[in-house]
């Protein structure tokens, strides 16, 4: 399916890399559902941005009623269900490595924390969407995740571990729902240029990444969300169950 015909759900899709990637998928005809939490004001305006084929929704990822309750709101708005699920949400974290806990303050309740808003959101996601993309033969789910746990250059304990796993589920979800047609795929930045979640790194980091970094830049928002768009693309089609590290080279597979 071609991407203008789709309808996009992009969570925490009000800031940073969401927002970047709500801006692609409008940018290829695409309609797009901005999930929102608290960035009521910033999700507005991008949905005022983007136009008429862009719709502002709030709704807690780690909510399952909530999360159904948006998606039979994006169905009624656009009149066709959500094509292809972008799993972005970040549940209150900031890449800042002087505040970050090492092993001795890690907590379970941090660990848990995160744990809800990547795997229980996504599970909340697909499951609110998977009987449409069933009916459909169709679907496309994109999760972002990290190349923090291939390459954990900061020590985010908590963070970290849930995008691991993320991927675990990411493969599968697409084991498991290949046969309906839906693919399930990864796409995991490094430490984006600059984003709410990473305003708190210093410019020294920014440079010691950019120095050992082959394409010799950090990578921005908007690089990343072009790759989200391939994952929905008619060229990804036999793609699933894959991890596509952006981070110009930073971490090699």
């Amino acid at each position: 399916m071609q991407i203008k015909d789709q309808v996009v759900l992009v969570t925490g899709g009000s800031r940073g890399l969401g927002a970047a990637t709500a801006k692609a998928f409008a940018r290829e005809g695409a309609s797009v559902v901005i999930n929102y939490f608290q960035s009521e004001g910033k999700a507005k305006e991008l949905e005022g941005q983007l136009g008429e084929r862009a719709i502002a929704i709030q709704a807690d990822v780690t909510d399952a009623e909530q999360v159904q309750s948006m998606f039979r709101r994006a169905k009624e708005h656009f009149g066709t269900p959500v094509h292809t699920i972008v799993n972005n949400a970040l549940v209150d974290f900031k890449f800042d490595p002087i505040a970050n806990k090492d092993a001795f303050a890690a907590s379970w309740e941090d660990y848990l924390a995160q744990f809800e808003g990547a795997v229980r959101g996504s599970l909340n996601t697909i499951q609110a969407g998977l009987p449409d993309m069933k009916d459909m033969k169709f679907g496309r789910v994109i999760n972002i995740g990290t190349n923090l746990f291939q390459n954990p250059v900061v020590p985010y304990h908590d963070y970290t571990t849930s995008k691991a796993a993320l991927l675990g589920f990411t493969r599968n979800m697409a084991s498991d729902l290949g046969k309906y047609g839906i693919t399930v795929n990864m796409v995991s930045g490094g430490l984006l240029r600059t984003t709410d979640a990473s305003k708190a790194t210093s410019e020294d980091v920014f440079k010691l990444i950019e120095s050992s970094t082959p394409l010799r830049k950090v990578t921005q928002p908007e690089e990343a969300a072009d790759t989200v768009v391939f994952f929905a693309s008619p060229w990804a089609r036999a793609v699933t169950g894959q991890n596509l590290v952006v981070d110009g080279g930073l971490v090699m597979n």
